[in-house]
C-alpha cells in the first residue's frame, strides 16, 4: 500500500472487551464482505451472538465458518432488504435462534454505477432509493419491536456515507438514499429514545473496501489523500465504531450522525498554504 495512502496506521483497531456485550444477540444486514463483514467479525470479538444477512448466502456461510472457528456463535440468513416478508423473516429466525436481538446494523447498499444524473436509469435509481431508505427503513421496522419484546430496548446503527452530508457528483441515487437514511434515523431515534432504544448512523468518507482495492492503487491514493489524514480508513475502524456505539460506552448517545473520515468533514486541509505576494512552491507528488 502506498504511505500516502495508509499513513503510520498498522491496522490494528482494538474492539470493546465482551464484558458489556456477551450474552447479547447482534444482527448485520449487509453482511456478506467489507465493512459488513469486519463489523460481524468485530460483534463477535465482543462477545455476541451474530446474525449474517446478505443475499450472497455463500459468502455468509464462509463468514459464519470463519467466525466460529475463532471460538464465535453465528447464524447464516439469506435475505433482501428491500421485501418486507424477507426482513420480517430475517427478525423471526434470529429471536427462534437467540431468543433475543440487542444490537442491528442496517448496512445494505446497492444502486447504478456512477454517472451524471440524466445519464441514469430510472429502474437503477429506484433500486438505490430502495435498498438505501427503503431497506433501512424495514430493517428498524422490524429490528425495533423485537428489541423491545426480547431484550427491553438496544441499539441500532444506520449506515449512511459522508455523501449523504456533503453530496458527490455522479452519486444521485447513492447521495439521495445516504441522506434519506441520515433523516430516517433521526426520526427513529427521536420516536423511541424514551423505550430504551438509541438509533445512530455512521457516516463514513473513503474507506479500503473491496470497491476501492478494485479501483487500484491510483485511486486508492487520491482517496487517502482527500482526507486531512491523508489516508484511507479501513473496515475495521468502521467496525469498531458500529460496535462502540452498541455497548454501554455509548449509553447516552443516539440520533447522532457520526463521520468516520479522517477529519474530511471537518473541513479542507490544503497540502500548503498560499501567502500573499510569495509564489507558492510545487509539491512533489505522494
Amino acid at each position: 500500500m502506498n504511505e500516502g495512502v495508509t499513513g503510520r496506521h498498522d491496522g490494528h483497531i482494538p474492539v470493546p472487551t465482551s464484558d458489556g456485550l456477551t450474552g447479547q444477540v447482534a444482527l448485520i444486514a449487509g453482511a456478506s464482505r467489507g465493512i459488513g463483514a469486519a463489523t460481524a467479525e468485530a460483534f463477535a470479538a465482543a462477545g455476541a451472538a451474530v446474525v449474517l444477512a446478505a443475499r450472497d448466502l455463500a459468502a455468509l456461510r464462509d463468514l459464519r465458518d470463519r467466525i466460529e472457528a475463532a471460538g464465535g456463535r453465528a447464524l447464516a440468513v439469506r435475505a433482501d432488504v428491500t421485501s418486507a416478508e424477507s426482513m420480517r423473516y430475517l427478525v423471526d429466525r434470529t429471536l427462534s435462534a437467540y431468543g433475543r436481538l440487542d444490537a442491528a446494523f442496517n448496512n445494505a447498499t446497492a444502486g447504478p454505477r456512477p454517472a451524471p444524473l440524466t445519464d441514469i436509469d430510472p429502474a437503477e435509481f429506484d433500486l438505490g432509493i430502495a435498498t438505501n431508505i427503503r431497506g433501512t427503513f424495514l430493517g428498524m421496522k422490524y429490528q425495533i419491536p423485537a428489541m423491545l419484546a426480547s431484550s427491553g430496548g438496544g441499539s441500532i446503527v444506520n449506515m449512511a456515507s459522508l455523501a449523504g452530508l456533503t453530496g458527490t457528483a455522479n452519486l444521485a441515487a447513492y447521495v439521495a438514499g445516504k441522506a434519506g437514511i441520515i433523516g430516517l434515523t433521526k426520526v427513529a431515534a427521536l420516536d423511541y429514545a424514551d423505550h430504551g432504544i438509541r438509533v445512530n448512523v455512521l457516516a463514513p468518507g473513503p474507506i479500503l473496501t473491496h470497491h476501492l482495492e478494485a479501483a487500484g492503487p491510483e485511486a486508492q491514493r487520491m482517496a487517502g489523500q482527500a482526507t486531512p489524514m491523508r489516508r484511507t480508513g479501513t473496515p475495521a475502524e468502521v467496525a469498531a465504531a458500529v460496535v462502540w456505539l452498541c455497548s454501554p460506552g455509548s449509553s447516552f448517545i443516539t440520533g447522532t450522525v457520526i463521520p468516520v473520515d479522517g477529519g474530511q468533514s471537518a473541513g479542507f486541509k490544503p497540502p500548503q498554504m498560499y501567502r500573499p505576494g510569495q509564489p507558492m512552491r510545487a509539491t512533489a507528488a505522494t
